[in-house]
């Protein structure tokens, strides 16, 4: 009899155990950290009604819910622990949803779901396993600062980092036709910044800009995508093409097309044309006179006028836009025509008027070049240093310079000394023996001609003591190369030892005198780099 009490106890024990473990419904779910987590409970409300439940975390008691999160009556929420919680789902209909609201890392474990259906041992009971795991961090939002010519400041606010810390952000840049493969990438290696200046942009152009952010699970969805455009900036490039014509003894026409496209960095409003007047008497240019013109098509002109009669006047050409001005062009040089002076007679003025149009018309073809403008830069001692400036190069490039060099009562007819130059030299120096007043000019030649005579410098050598004369020879003798004059004397290198220069210098003087009176008047003139030197042993204004 007390065996048969043990096996219905234990009977009894088993079955109660059944009844309160055996129908539990079991799930498991997997969520990343920072997203919403839904828990589906539901019970058979048409048949029941509303019914009370409760939510817990851990396993489900005997009664009522562990850890107890929420509570509802079945039509509200009566109770719970945070506003990360909420019921979710019709509980008309009796779904009796549990979402949580960004779950994080520690939201991981077991929850429980019990509905009190009326009556013994059969609530209706549902256990979840939820796992949280970190992810990526979420997508950034992004919005522009600062929008400059050649810059763009952009800032943000750090999105939600997936669990774990953001280490970096990316920044993709592409103009805003072109394919985000082609974007350039810039890596913010501070995490803790929110803004950033990207550099080196192009001025007015429009484009596109996105941002990742990164943490160890990886990167983020790209962010909104920014469109902008640069500001305008002053042309980088000067105006190309520029030409210079001769119209008229007072005019000069200027014609001229717009710098590269990508060097306008804007819209074209204006140009400014600057030119000044060479002053032959003061020997260098006036100030500089300036106008504007409206940019109006791919080919621009405007024509000078006022001008003086065969003057050399320097041209340059600048575009402007909205931000400022941009670079100058290339100097150019051209002279007016030379007047042509006015008679009464009707035939003379057709005559005028015709030879006026054929000098204009051949200024405009076969052009040889300006003369070049040369200035005495410093006379010291027995030493004379000389610039020159090019002018207009005519209908093809300047090949060369040369230079005549005479006594100032010799005429330009008579002997004359010729130093030729490349196109590209501009500077020279001269170390003349004897003292007197010279006159120095220069031409410019291309494959045409070659230009009219330069401005004369009219230049005076003071008289030195003996010690000074001794020192000039002593230069003399070291020179290795000379230059002569165009009637084709043969040139001659000479080396000396130091010690006997004053002998070596008395025998070349008496040869040179003999050699000068022997040729006419030929004169020699020595050249080292790029240095004259006169190497006749009389003065020049005896030639």
């Amino acid at each position: 009899m007390i065996h048969l009490r043990i096996r219905f106890i234990i009977l009894c024990s088993c079955l109660l155990f059944w009844l309160n473990t055996g129908d539990v419904s079991a799930n498991s779910i997997i969520a990343t950290v920072g997203t919403d987590v839904t828990l589906r409970c539901k019970y058979d409300a048409v048949y029941y009604s509303t019914l009370p439940f409760c939510w817990g975390r851990g396993n489900i008691p005997n009664s009522g819910c562990a850890n107890e999160v929420l509570k509802s009556d079945g039509t509200q929420v009566l109770s719970k622990v945070s506003e990360r919680y909420a019921l979710t789902g019709n509980l008309g209909l009796g779904e009796a949803f549990l979402t949580i609201r960004q779950v994080q890392e520690s939201d991981s474990g077991i929850y429980g779901c019990r509905i009190d259906i009326p009556g013994w041992f059969n609530d209706q009971k549902h256990e979840f396993t939820l796992t949280v795991k970190p992810g990526r961090p979420f997508p950034i939002k992004v919005e522009t600062r600062e929008v400059r010519e050649r810059t763009v400041t952009v800032r943000w606010t750090p999105p939600f980092d997936g669990g774990r810390p953001i280490r970096a952000y990316k920044v993709d840049l592409k103009y805003k036709y072109a394919s985000w493969d082609t974007a350039k990438r810039t890596d913010v290696a501070r995490a803790h910044l929110n803004q950033v200046t990207l550099v080196d942009l192009r001025p007015t152009k429009t484009y596109n800009l996105r941002m990742f952010a990164v943490n160890s699970v990886g990167m983020s969805e790209a962010s909104n995508v920014l469109i902008f455009t640069t500001k305008e900036a002053a042309p980088e490039g000067p105006p190309i093409n520029v030409k210079l014509q001769a119209l008229s003894s007072d005019s000069i026409k200027v014609t001229w097309k717009p710098p590269g496209v990508e060097l306008r960095n804007g819209v074209l409003r204006s140009y400014i044309v600057s030119y000044r007047e060479y002053d032959l008497e003061a020997q260098q240019f006036k100030n500089w006179q300036q106008f504007s013109v409206t940019a109006t098509s791919e080919e621009e002109s405007a024509v000078l006028t006022n001008l003086k009669p065969s003057t050399q006047y320097n041209v340059h050409v600048q575009a402007k836009t909205n931000a400022g001005l941009g670079p100058v062009s290339t100097a150019l040089f051209c002279t007016t025509l030379d007047e042509v002076k006015e008679t009464t007679a009707a035939t003379t003025l057709l005559s005028t008027a015709a030879s006026t149009k054929l000098m204009q018309y051949t200024s405009l073809t076969n052009l040889p070049p300006d003369p070049p403008v040369i200035v005495l830069k410093e006379v010291t001692d027995n030493t004379i240093s000389l610039s020159w400036t090019p002018g207009f190069e005519g209908d093809s490039p300047i090949t060369g310079f040369y230079l005549e060099y005479k006594a100032a009562n010799a005429s330009w007819d008579y002997t004359e000394a010729i130093i030729d130059f490349s196109s590209n030299e501009t500077e020279v120096t001269i170390i003349e023996m004897y003292p007197s007043t010279y006159n120095i000019r220069m031409f410019a030649t291309n494959s045409v001609g070659t230009s009219k005579p330069s401005n004369v410098l009219n230049i005076t050598i003071e008289e030195k003591g003996q010690q000074n004369s001794s020192s000039t020879m002593s230069t003399i003798t070291e020179a290795s190369v000379f230059a002569e004059n165009r009637g084709g004397a043969h040139t001659t290198g000479i080396i000396v030892p130091v010690v006997l220069v004053v002998l070596i210098g008395a025998i070349m003087i008496g040869w040179q005198l003999r050699r000068i009176k022997h040729r006419g008047g030929s004169l020699n003139m020595w050249l080292t780099n790029r240095a004259v030197y006169d190497k006749g042993s009389e003065p020049l204004q005896e030639l």
